[in-house]
């Protein structure tokens, strides 16, 4: 019970912060709302997490994968190749298979114009839901779970989530398989999370979903695309799971090393 009420209760910060902005601004003007609402969400979610862990007894910061590095853009940059790489491997097997075509590319709009536009995203929706479930939720389930379990509880309790969600599917089977290929874009966010420790490189994966807009292709069949990126990602999840961090053989521990030590975060 206490699993499914931590679940519930990132489900609920996430429905309270997206609705509580929404209510804000609605009375904008409507030119402003684009740009106010990014960054209200970022510092609601910041401000209802801190609020939440000191009330149940959590350190507000630590554990939640905010290291303090300068790895953290390069990490997140990382993270948006390696999605965008996986979505075209799915893009390119549909188009293999005859299921799509390749279309002319979209042009891109200037690269300032550009930056912004994403900037806006990730402090709209990368950032904030990534802080929730593979920062939160991932460091609060990590209490009771294994790491493996810990992934796949994050994973399909967001992913569930996009079953009613905003998308190109139609008809209940492709809005089905758009909550899969969702479920395997955030197995790819956790296993990103759970190789560097921190959630910087599961923010570029989940704006690699946006970037992927950007992929000239036509399908015939929306579905096929689905499934085959679905697999695609779930492969790229099981690479990286694959690949050994540096120096994480087995080793003796330090005399003063703890358990629970989490060197380099905000606290």
């Amino acid at each position: 019970m206490r699993i499914l009420g931590a679940v519930l209760a990132a489900i609920a910060m996430l429905l309270a912060v997206t609705f509580g902005v929404m209510m804000i601004v609605n009375v904008l003007p409507e030119n402003a709302g684009g740009f106010v609402a990014p960054p209200l969400i970022t510092l609601a979610t910041l401000g209802l997490l801190y609020g939440y862990r000191r009330l149940t007894g959590r350190p507000p910061w630590a554990g939640l994968g905010l290291t303090r590095t300068w790895l953290a853009l390069p990490q997140a940059v990382l993270g948006a190749v390696v999605g965008v790489a996986a979505l075209l491997a799915g893009c390119a097997v549909t188009v293999w298979t005859g299921a799509a075509a390749w279309g002319q590319a979209v042009a891109a709009p200037p690269p300032m114009e550009l930056v912004a536009g994403f900037a806006l995203i990730v402090l709209r929706a990368s950032f904030p839901e990534e802080l929730l479930f593979r920062g939160h939720l991932w460091d609060v389930l990590s209490d009771r779970l294994g790491p493996r379990a810990v992934l796949v509880v994050t994973s399909v309790s967001f992913g569930l989530l996009h079953l009613f969600s905003q998308s190109p599917a139609s008809g209940a089977g492709e809005k089905v398989l758009f909550m899969v290929q969702a479920i395997a874009l955030f197995l790819l966010c956790g296993a990103t999370r759970q190789r560097t420790g921190a959630i910087w490189t599961a923010v570029g994966v989940h704006t690699a979903i946006y970037l992927g807009q950007f992929i000239p292709i036509r399908p015939t069949d929306y579905g096929v695309q689905l499934a085959f990126q679905t697999v695609t990602l779930a492969l790229a999840a099981v690479l990286v799971l694959a690949v050994r961090r540096p120096g994480s053989g087995p080793r003796a521990a330090l005399p003063d090393a703890r358990p629970d030590a989490r060197p380099g975060l905000i606290r």
